[in-house]
């Protein structure tokens, strides 16, 4: 591997835990009470917007239609967007690897994000304060992984060579789609953090103190 000058991180996933692996996908909708018989009916609504929802389709403007197709009764004042980011968990074990690479190079989030939703993730304080070199959020910039022209904006915004760059995400089409423009990476196993965090420190020669 080449000398590493700046590291990505995914956000959902990585640096939190999502709903990735998890049944929350299918709570949420429960709660929402959507009941199995309309399941697939939720699912082809949701992918009717997929394409977007990671851009410029802000997901709390979707209500009223699920409300309508669904035939539920949603109150007044729900926030779908806000709904997904209560449902994520800390990922704490991956703070310690994230510090310490900060102090061999430089560190980014290259993430996909729905609108607004970065800044609700940073506002219920789900990600330690880490002061980013680049943030990269494809509902700002309006490219979404695995699309090409994020990576090239990840690195002209890094300013190093591609072989330069290590990615960590947890979705493989990204990794594949990085890997592809000679970046090192990373997958991510949310469901098994403290193995990842372990290849991580391996694969950058990363030197942690777990006491702290």
């Amino acid at each position: 591997m080449s000398k590493i000058q700046h590291v990505y991180f995914d956000v959902g996933g990585v640096l939190l835990l999502d709903f990735s692996g998890t049944n929350k996908w299918v709570e949420l909708r429960r709660s929402l009470g959507v009941t199995e018989e309309h399941d697939e009916k939720f699912e082809s609504l949701w992918k009717k917007y997929q394409d977007n929802i990671c851009i410029d389709c802000d997901v709390d403007t979707l209500i009223p239609e699920f409300a309508t197709e669904l035939e539920i009764s949603i109150p007044d004042g729900y926030s779908m967007l806000k709904d997904f980011v209560d449902r994520f968990d800390r990922n704490l074990s991956i703070w310690p690897v994230v510090q310490q690479i900060k102090t061999q190079c430089s560190i980014g989030l290259l993430t996909n994000m729905y609108p607004r939703m970065l800044g609700h993730i940073m506002k219920k304080q789900l990600l330690k304060d880490v002061e980013w070199d680049v943030v990269i959020d494809s509902s700002v910039v309006g490219f979404q992984k695995p699309d090409q022209q994020i990576f090239e904006l990840a690195e002209s915004l890094a300013g190093v060579k591609p072989e330069e760059i290590f990615f960590i995400d947890n979705t493989p089409q990204h990794i594949e789609a990085a890997a592809n423009r000679g970046w090192a990476t990373l997958l991510y196993h949310s469901q098994n953090p403290e193995e990842s965090n372990q290849q991580i420190i391996e694969a950058l020669d990363l030197s942690i103190d777990k006491s702290k």
